[in-house]
């Protein structure tokens, strides 16, 4: 089964003004490189408007430089429900998450909180794997739609687990109130404030992820750590010397 959703239209942008719309938003920041971004979203109705949100997202990324991928969790088991976490779909989300450099979380708000389906894929992801931490240094940008008026429930809970999950947290974010009525029936976002946000936040995640690429291993390089792996600082600042020079 594939479980990167293909994205339909890629670079076709109705709602952007090209006028104000910068192409390159991180240039001058860094190397140039392409910002490798994963974005989940957490519902799994045939016209899942978090789904929706974080394809328009995927669109905006690949305008602004970044590559993007798209994961789908419909056939990703229950936390637990699988001896070992031995289930395929669980094994492509880690390995994705390895992949990015950034993450966009979408839920839906249900029941004042984030769905089931957006927290078992974030319940899935652990914070160490071996020597290697999915999540650890990542920039995350978080998004939430409701049926009804604004609210902020969802992203406020997507904020406190990208914290528990070490991730950078950028400062602004996406709520999109009474989402049936921004997207048309082709499920394409109309031009509103609702979408100039979702412009604003993924902008700034371009941003951030590629002016924090070339700092990550100091920014997370934790006492609490290095003291687990008996690497002493001297051993440290050699590694992280050799890793400037390269």
């Amino acid at each position: 089964m594939q479980r990167l959703r293909s994205l339909p239209d890629p670079d076709h942008l109705p709602a952007l003004d090209p006028a104000y719309a910068q192409t390159r938003p991180a240039k001058g920041l860094g190397d140039g490189t392409p910002p490798r971004i994963l974005l989940l979203y957490g519902s799994l109705r045939p016209r899942s408007y978090s789904r929706l949100a974080v394809e328009e997202a995927a669109r905006l990324l690949r305008h602004f430089g970044a590559e993007p991928r798209i994961f789908d969790p419909s056939d990703l088991p229950l936390p637990d429900q699988v001896a070992g976490d031995d289930h395929p779909a669980v094994r492509e989300l880690r390995e994705l998450s390895q992949w990015s450099e950034g993450q966009v979380w979408c839920s839906p708000e249900r029941h004042g909180q984030i769905t089931g389906v957006m927290k078992a894929q974030i319940d899935h992801l652990p914070l160490q794997s071996g020597a290697v931490r999915p999540t650890q240094g990542r920039t995350l940008a978080v998004m939430q739609v409701s049926g009804g008026s604004q609210s902020f429930n969802a992203v406020n809970t997507l904020r406190l687990l990208g914290r528990w999950m070490r991730m950078f947290t950028i400062p602004n974010q996406s709520s999109v109130a009474k989402a049936w009525q921004e997207f048309d029936e082709a499920g394409r976002m109309r031009p509103s404030a609702y979408y100039d946000r979702i412009v604003d936040v993924m902008e700034e995640l371009v941003r951030y992820t590629v002016l924090l690429r070339p700092h990550v291993a100091q920014l997370t390089d934790r006492y609490s750590e290095r003291k687990e792996a008996a690497r002493p600082v001297e051993a440290q600042s050699a590694l992280s010397l050799a890793a400037t020079t390269r």
